[in-house]
């Protein structure tokens, strides 16, 4: 069985469409889990329409997309789990195109498919420019997409190993889920929102699991973040944003690899620093916020660490101003 796992937050005006794509999935073993977090517009409104299909719960407060997702795979009886997005439409065989790619793969704990972008409301708004082909890491420790923006001209249709999944549409084996779990807590539920997928892809990466990319999955996405746009989005989104950077690299990376990556990083920290003294002063709080949460962050950092299969210098390859990937056939036979 497959769990799909939403979490909606005012999600009204794309709801129904992804609903409609999960009705038309081909894969019938299949369950949906929505949790609602305290919607105020029509989001309530379309879930009623769905509750003698799907299980929803409906939250009294806004827990937080990582809060949302974790209580909904606690719910969850499948193998595999789909953590979807409200803005993400699939196509017929996206479910079963993972499944049969993860079963082929048993190293992968993490599987995603191709994301391209949907725009709402535009005449063809199934667009062929890409969202996300997986996520991978820059030098100065920020995640990104691969392939974003880009038009897809099948230059990424090889299946192969990547960094990690974006938390748009991922699916996850229910082994990975338990083996990488801390403290009760598949995503980290003090990000709230925001770099959650980028932390998991890199907690699951030092616990020696890969993720795996299968471009005959293909999904659309609506994004909403992007680097670009950073100066016009709402406080809130750009507070968690910057504030879960440091949760992030507090709790992955080691010594070793601060060191090494140094002088990219600190320039990166110092450009965030700068932006909030001469720009935006809310932002301050965001900067500092991990000396607040320092006890946490050491008490989930010894944990992970703990678990810690791969080195950091054999994790240092991963960290790139260019995507980087290995095919996954290749991978494959040297795994034999």
């Amino acid at each position: 069985m497959v769990s799909v796992t939403i979490v909606t937050w005012n999600s009204e005006q794309v709801l129904r469409e992804c609903f409609a794509s999960l009705a038309a999935l081909d894969y019938r073993d299949l369950e949906v889990i929505i949790v609602d977090n305290a919607s105020t517009d029509g989001t309530p409104a379309a879930l009623r329409e769905v509750e003698s299909r799907w299980r929803v719960i409906y939250n009294q407060t806004n827990t937080g997309f990582a809060a949302g997702q974790n209580q909904a795979i606690r719910e969850a009886r499948g193998q595999w789990i789909l953590c979807l997005n409200p803005d993400v439409l699939l196509n017929p065989d996206f479910v079963s195109q993972l499944v049969a790619a993860g079963e082929a793969h048993p190293y992968a704990g993490t599987l995603c498919g191709k994301l391209l972008r949907w725009d709402p409301g535009a005449p063809q708004h199934r667009t062929r420019i890409i969202d996300s082909t997986g996520i991978y890491f820059t030098r100065n420790m920020r995640h990104l997409d691969r392939g974003a923006e880009e038009r897809d001209n099948g230059q990424y249709d090889r299946a192969q190993y990547v960094f990690g999944a974006t938390g748009a549409a991922a699916m996850f084996r229910r082994e990975f889920i338990d083996a990488v779990t801390v403290e009760g807590q598949f995503f980290d539920e003090e990000f709230f929102a925001f770099r959650e997928d980028g932390d998991l892809a890199w907690r699951a990466q030092i616990m020696g699991w890969k993720s795996l990319y299968t471009p005959v999955a293909v999904a659309w996405h609506v994004r909403r973040v992007t680097p670009e746009r950073r100066s016009d989005l709402p406080l809130v989104i750009n507070w968690h944003s910057v504030k879960n950077r440091f949760l992030m690299r507090g709790k992955n990376a080691s010594t070793w690899l601060c060191w090494r990556l140094f002088f990219p990083v600190a320039w990166r920290d110092l450009q965030t620093l700068g932006y909030a003294l001469l720009r935006d002063w809310r932002m301050i709080s965001a900067t500092f916020c991990w000396v607040g949460a320092w006890k946490n962050i050491r008490r989930k950092r010894a944990i992970i660490q703990s678990r810690r299969k791969v080195s950091d210098r054999d994790l240092l390859w991963w960290f790139c101003n260019t995507p980087r990937s290995v095919d996954a056939e290749k991978q494959s036979a040297n795994s034999e």
